[in-house]
């Protein structure tokens, strides 16, 4: 299998969380990818995420409720764990649809809302940090 060429930074569908136009930053210093979740509720067996921004463009105040979740600890560039929950979801690259892990945090303070890891872009994209919205503009 080819891998595809993609940039810096992309503009991403995420549909099962109703997050369309979602900017994005590759992050090949990560193994794990993230995504903004402004509110976090373990319900039981469920878990509630709102997924709401002041900041980031394209985020509503979407609320969607996993029946499938983990947890995951999580080392953060300055050497910090964190132990965060982790859910499967379904990304939108070039018009073709991947499934993911994502870890949720807080990302508001941050330029972007979502980080694509190493663990997704393996064996499916080459980036080339010279280009900027390679699947967006390939829809």
């Amino acid at each position: 299998m080819s891998k595809k060429t993609i940039g810096r930074t992309d503009i991403v569908d995420f549909p099962n969380l109703e997050l369309f136009n979602i900017d994005v930053k590759m992050d090949t210093g990560a193994y794990t990818s993230t995504i903004h979740c402004s509110k976090i509720i373990e319900d039981g067996s469920t878990l509630r995420c709102i997924f709401n921004s002041n900041t980031h463009k394209n985020f509503g105040k979407t609320e969607i409720v996993f029946a499938t979740f983990q947890r995951t600890d999580v080392k953060s560039s300055n050497g910090f764990k964190e132990n965060r929950y982790k859910i499967k979801t379904d990304v939108i690259f070039f018009g073709k649809t991947y499934k993911i892990n994502l870890t949720l945090s807080t990302r508001d303070d941050m330029k972007f809302p979502v980080l694509i890891g190493r663990q997704f872009l393996k064996q499916k994209f080459v980036v080339d940090v010279d280009l900027l919205n390679v699947s967006f503009l390939k829809k």
